[in-house]
C-alpha cells in the first residue's frame, strides 16, 4: 500500500484509461477524487465500478459534473484536505470528431475546435494553476495527462483532438519547468492504440485496431491496465526524478 493516505484526482475516471488507473491506484492505498460527466442511464454502471474501487479500504469521492465549469472546480477543490494531493491526472475525452471537409457529413467548426482544445487540452491550467494556488499539492506531487500518436499522425476525423493533444503536450512541458519549485512533478503518457469508448468514436476506429494490432511487436492492442501501470509507476518515490517527459506505454507500436 505505497500510495496510502494519499489522494488522487483523476478529471475523466469513469472509463478508459482514467477508470483503470483509478483501479490501480485504489490498489495501492490511495484515496481518489473522480471527475465524470456521464448520462443518468450510464450512472447504474459506473457506481457499480466505484463501489468495486471501495472494497480496497479506500475512500472514493465522485462528481457527476461538467470539469470545464468554475463552480465544478472550486467543489471539487473544498472536498480535498490541504496539502494532501499527490497526483492530478488529467484524462478528458471530450472532442469533437469531424472531417475538416466532406460533402455529406458534419465538418469540424471553428467553435467545435475551440470546445475540443478547452475540454482536452487547456482545462488541465485552470485545475492546476488553482490547486497550487489552494495549497492542496502534497510533497512531491504529481501532474500526468494522457496522450496518443495522433500528436504527430494525421487519422480521419481526429483534426480537433490531435490539435487538443498538442495544447496538452505543450502545457505539461512548461509546467515541468515552472512547478518544480513546488516540489512537482509533469509529464504525459503516449499510450498506444486502446479499445476504449473515445477511441470506438473515431469513424476510422476498427481499421486503427487493427492496424495497431498488426504493427505492434507484441501483435497485440494496448490495454488500459498497461497505462494505468505506468500511472502508478510515476506516483512512486523512485519516479521522482521523471518530469518534463513523454512516456510511451505502447509495447513499441510506434517503432513501424
Amino acid at each position: 500500500m505505497e500510495l496510502k493516505d494519499t489522494w488522487g484526482l483523476i478529471l475523466g475516471g469513469s472509463s478508459g484509461l482514467g477508470l483503470e488507473s483509478a483501479k490501480k491506484l485504489a490498489s495501492h492505498g490511495m484515496n481518489l477524487l473522480i471527475l465524470h460527466r456521464d448520462r443518468r442511464a450510464d450512472m447504474y454502471g459506473i457506481q457499480a465500478e466505484f463501489d468495486e474501487i471501495r472494497k480496497n479500504g479506500i475512500e472514493v469521492i465522485s462528481f457527476n459534473k461538467d470539469a470545464l465549469k468554475a463552480d465544478t472546480l472550486q467543489e471539487v477543490i473544498e472536498s480535498l484536505p490541504d496539502r494532501s494531493l499527490k497526483l492530478l491526472l488529467h484524462s478528458l475525452a471530450k472532442g469533437a470528431v469531424k472531417p475538416l471537409i466532406s460533402d455529406d457529413k458534419p465538418t469540424l467548426t471553428a467553435t467545435d475546435l475551440d470546445l475540443t482544445l478547452r475540454a482536452m487540452g487547456s482545462s488541465l491550467l485552470d485545475w492546476a494553476q488553482t490547486l497550487i494556488k489552494e495549497d492542496k499539492f502534497s510533497e512531491k506531487g504529481r501532474i500526468i495527462g494522457f496522450t496518443s500518436e495522433g500528436n504527430s499522425r494525421a487519422w480521419p476525423a481526429y483534426g480537433a483532438i490531435s490539435a487538443a493533444k498538442g495544447v496538452l503536450e505543450a502545457l505539461l512541458r512548461q509546467m515541468a519547468l515552472e512547478y518544480a519549485r513546488y516540489g512537482i512533478t509533469s509529464n504525459i503518457i503516449q499510450a498506444g492504440t486502446t479499445d476504449t469508448p473515445a477511441l470506438r468514436q473515431l469513424p476510422s476506429h476498427e481499421k486503427l485496431l487493427t492496424m495497431a494490432e498488426r504493427r505492434n511487436p507484441f501483435g497485440r492492442l494496448t490495454r488500459p491496465q498497461d497505462v494505468a501501470n505506468l500511472v502508478y509507476l510515476l506516483c512512486l518515490p523512485e519516479a521522482d526524478w521523471i518530469n518534463g517527459s513523454l512516456i510511451k506505454a505502447d509495447g513499441g507500436e510506434s517503432l513501424r
